[in-house]
């Protein structure tokens, strides 16, 4: 049943990409990569890493693709506005043929490898207090000036988005 899954997760991770690549409309595009991201949250998911599985739900699929659709949204970009690509399906062969023989090499690198036993990892695998741990024991003073990194970027781009809406009134007025 499992490999059912991880077979449907991947069609829908390859045709998330192709759709990405394939679609003129940016919010078409946006959405292919939401399914992308999704169905490798799902593989995730199938490995047990919980913390993988999370992530890549909340910060990829919520956080990173709300950011991107509210550009595309806010820039209005509409398929006139984008540039014209008279070879793009052309050149798509092209990159896809390149990539044939590194396909190639990696699927017979895979296959030589000797064979394991791939049952469920223990329960602890992917669990969030063994990286808690690390990151508050060994790297904390990195973790702070990250944190205070992130702070001083928000306070930044709210200053600057204050002055721009005031010089934006002022120009109305």
């Amino acid at each position: 049943m499992a490999n059912i899954i991880f077979l449907a997760l991947a069609f829908f991770a390859i045709s998330g990409a192709i759709a990405m690549i394939l679609y003129k409309n940016p919010m078409f595009s946006a959405l292919g990569v939401l399914i992308s991201m999704l169905s490798v949250a799902g593989m995730f998911a199938l490995l047990n890493a919980t913390f993988l599985f999370l992530i890549q739900i909340i910060v990829y699929a919520g956080a990173i693709m709300t950011l991107i659709l509210f550009i595309i949204m806010f820039l209005n970009i509409n398929e006139e506005d984008l540039p014209n690509e008279p070879h793009k399906y052309r050149l798509i062969t092209i990159g896809a043929i390149i990539m044939l023989p590194l396909n190639i090499l990696v699927l017979k690198a895979v296959s030589l490898l000797p064979e394991k036993d791939l049952s469920t990892l223990e329960t602890t695998f992917g669990d969030l207090k063994p990286l808690g741990i690390t990151l508050y024991d060994n790297w904390i003073v990195a973790v702070e000036l990250i944190s205070i990194l992130l702070l001083i970027a928000l306070v930044g781009s709210v200053v600057l988005a204050k002055k721009r809406k005031t010089k934006i009134i002022d120009k109305e007025d």
